[in-house]
């Protein structure tokens, strides 16, 4: 009986123990504070531990260690300092001498159309009806005109049957004489930069919207500075976000000031400053930039032709050049209808002309309007604005 009731008193003091010890941990009360002689660190496992192949680091090799680098708050706080914003320097534009010439291969969509789908089917050995129904076709879709079609399909039938040519060069010069006439190599293409006694020449750049009319001034300004002119930039483009500042990123290139006025301001006052302002630096040609317009927004029309009487008031326009997106086709013949109505456009501008296959809108603006194409863009580079030359045209258009 003593056994049993010794046994039963180890029992509970056992089950007091195990309830001491587990059912704090689970209410979250504090941890049993660590036994003595208990070796409590980290690495003592079994997967801590240190491999025995693992090299040890000498005194002396801790001792040749390279210092370490200086954290960031001990940095001195001039090399902390913004540098001092140098200015750009003065870039040299490439001569314009043959430009057209070396940029030939920008043509190669527009070559396709106009050159080798023409030259394909001109050189067929029997040239039937249906024939010429492809040849008057490929020009049409290349933008020639209908007009402008017609003269070359009937000129070129009669020529190939008069002289029975066949061979692939007599065809080709015959097609190149074909399509140089009707670019009218005898128009003005020259742009009139020369300073006037006491003046500058000025130079007005339109067009509608989207055409490219800054990147244009600012490439006709290198242009100009490349054939040893001097130029002033007059940003005459007030309402159009950032049109300032891109028109004097483009002049600071090639050392070209840039003539501003406020956000928003009234664009004829900026054109009559820029004006004036090259007159007193004696500078050779005013290039004007001006907001784009759609040509059926009259009131903006209106103000264009403003802006325009406002700079005559010191001397002539000597040139307006209406800046086309080639890409538009006929679309562009439409607009350049009304501008050269309201401000009696003197040049056309002719951009992307490396990006379409429509490149017979040159010849098509020409015969319609009566004003000459003076410079093509075929590219996006900054010395990728060319004077225009019809017959270095024709020889890239056909390859």
């Amino acid at each position: 009986m003593v056994y049993l009731w010794i046994a039963l008193a180890v029992v509970v003091v056992a089950l007091g123990l195990v309830a001491a010890l587990v059912v704090p941990r689970r209410r979250g009360a504090a941890r049993t504070p660590p036994q003595p002689g208990v070796d409590y660190r980290p690495g003592v496992g079994d997967d801590a531990e240190v491999p025995r192949d693992t090299p040890t680091r000498s005194v002396g090799t801790v001792l040749d260690l390279p210092p370490e680098a200086p954290a960031e708050a001990d940095v001195e706080t001039s090399a902390l300092e913004t540098p001092a914003l140098e200015t750009p320097a003065v870039e040299t534009p490439e001569p314009t001498a043959g430009r057209l010439l070396r940029l030939r291969s920008r043509l190669a969509r527009s070559q396709s159309t106009l050159g080798r789908g023409l030259l394909s089917v001109l050189s067929r050995e029997q040239l039937d009806d249906q024939a010429w129904e492809e040849i008057e076709e490929a020009l049409l879709t290349a933008d020639v005109g209908v007009s402008a079609t017609t003269e070359i399909v009937e000129r070129l039938r009669s020529r190939t049957r008069v002289l029975g040519t066949r061979s692939q060069g007599e065809l080709r010069a015959l097609l190149a004489d074909e399509l140089v006439a009707v670019l009218q190599p005898d128009l003005d293409r020259s742009l009139h930069t020369l300073p006037s006694t006491g003046r500058p020449a000025v130079v007005m750049v339109v067009g509608v919207n989207g055409t490219g009319k800054t990147t244009t001034c600012g490439k006709l300004a290198r242009v100009l500075v490349a054939d040893g002119r001097t130029v002033l930039l007059g940003a005459a483009d007030t309402f159009r976000a950032a049109a300032t500042e891109q028109l004097q990123t483009w002049g600071s290139r090639v050392g070209a000031a840039t003539v501003r006025g406020p956000e928003g301001g009234d664009p004829a006052s900026v054109a009559f400053d820029a004006v004036k302002q090259g007159t007193e630096d004696k500078v050779d040609v005013v290039v004007i930039d001006t907001a784009g317009r759609l040509h059926t927004k009259v009131g903006l029309m209106d103000e264009l032709g403003k802006v325009k009487r406002v700079v005559e008031k010191q001397g002539p326009v000597d040139e307006t050049l209406l800046v086309l997106d080639a890409t538009t086709g006929q679309n562009g013949l439409v607009q350049a209808r009304v501008f050269t109505e309201v401000v009696d456009v003197t040049g056309i501008v002719l951009t992307k002309l490396d990006g379409t296959a429509r490149g017979g809108i040159v010849i098509s603006v020409q015969r319609d309007l009566g004003v000459p194409v003076k410079l093509v863009g075929l590219g996006e580079g900054p010395d990728d604005l060319a004077p225009f030359d019809p017959e270095q045209f024709v020889d890239a258009l056909l390859g």
